[in-house]
């Protein structure tokens, strides 16, 4: 079976034995996965001789179940929920929690073998495209808003990145629920090229978000980037707001004014991926709403070098499918 490895902190093409299903497992052949900025991360984490099957999003169709399994049959259409071992919406997840993709073989294969409880049935309103790299940004977005967030109809969110993967999905959240949303983006022309999200204002990365906000009250910020923009974002929060942070694309370890923060009554909250509960959640939501991925591009399988480039150079708006029928 050809997959798209992590190997001795390095990535590249390995032939691995097809995966053996046991009881209460699925097996599924992908029609599609999905990259996310992950995928760039784990050569940094993992230096093992063992080679590790990379990727954490992915749809297909079950070719084979194990004894016990009940919920699927063979040629059942599924996504692949890349949250394993957390089950029920909680304030953390538990010390068993793992993502598909290191340790556990990922989706940049022709086959993954999973429990049947992280499986799900593929949303109908979805493509191939979309379900492939809809779940973990999804996922993320969705507990990110919504659990953790408490978002509110009437309220305004300020959301800085505006074409990053889960950001896409969480202005659609927030937009169905009934948010005002602001966002931003390195240059205009990335505002532009979203401007389908429906977010009601975009400002520019060095705008004077303070002078331009002025006549906005932000309720809720939803933080990514980090240390480059964290001080930014808290300076529009109103005084007693909530700020959500789910991940941090530039420095992790900065300093912000605990006085002022104090003083300013507000309230900072922690969110990554997000419980079984919450994806079955997720997916009677977008289903109701009819809320689809942003896709930016696709690469086929045998191009997957060529797609990391691609992440790499952060340029995309939406989500990176990767195709296994070309």
């Amino acid at each position: 079976m050809k997959a798209y490895v992590v190997e001795n902190g390095l990535y590249t093409w390995k032939e691995m034995e097809e995966p053996s299903v046991h009881p209460n497992e699925v097996k599924v052949k992908l029609i599609t996965a999905g990259m996310n900025h992950r995928d760039l991360m784990i050569k940094e984490r993992v230096q093992s001789q063992e080679a590790f099957i990379l990727g954490s999003d992915g749809a297909g169709i079950v070719e084979a179940i194990g004894e016990n399994v009940t919920k699927f049959h063979v040629g059942d259409e599924v996504i692949i929920n890349p949250g394993l071992n957390w089950y029920n919406k909680n304030e953390a997840p538990p010390e068993e929690f793992e993502i598909v993709g290191v340790p556990y073989n990922g989706t940049f294969a022709e086959k993954i073998v999973i429990h049947e409880d992280f499986v799900a049935e593929k949303p109908s309103h979805l493509s191939w495209e979309e379900a492939g790299v809809f779940s973990l940004a999804a996922l993320t977005g969705y507990r990110a808003l919504c659990t953790q967030g408490q978002a509110k109809k009437g309220e305004t969110l300020f959301i800085p990145g505006v074409s990053g993967g889960v950001n896409t999905f969480i202005i659609q959240f927030a937009k169905a629920i009934g948010l005002r949303v602001i966002t931003t983006s390195r240059t205009q022309a990335k505002l532009d090229m979203a401007i389908d999200l429906k977010y009601d204002r975009g400002l520019e990365t060095e705008d004077d978000w303070v002078r331009e906000l002025h006549d906005e009250t932000v309720d809720l910020v939803i933080e990514s980037i980090g240390g480059k923009t964290f001080n930014r974002s808290l300076e529009v929060l109103k005084k007693g707001g909530r700020i959500v942070t789910y991940g941090s694309s530039t420095d992790d370890i900065f300093s912000f004014n605990l006085r002022q923060f104090f003083y300013g009554q507000y309230h900072m909250i922690g969110s990554t991926m997000g419980s079984r509960e919450e994806f079955i959640e997720l997916l009677a939501f977008v289903k109701q709403h009819n809320i689809k991925p942003f896709i930016d591009t696709s690469f086929s399988f045998d191009e997957l070098d060529r797609a990391f480039t691609y992440l790499e150079k952060q340029n995309q708006v939406g989500k990176i499918v990767v195709r296994f029928n070309d």
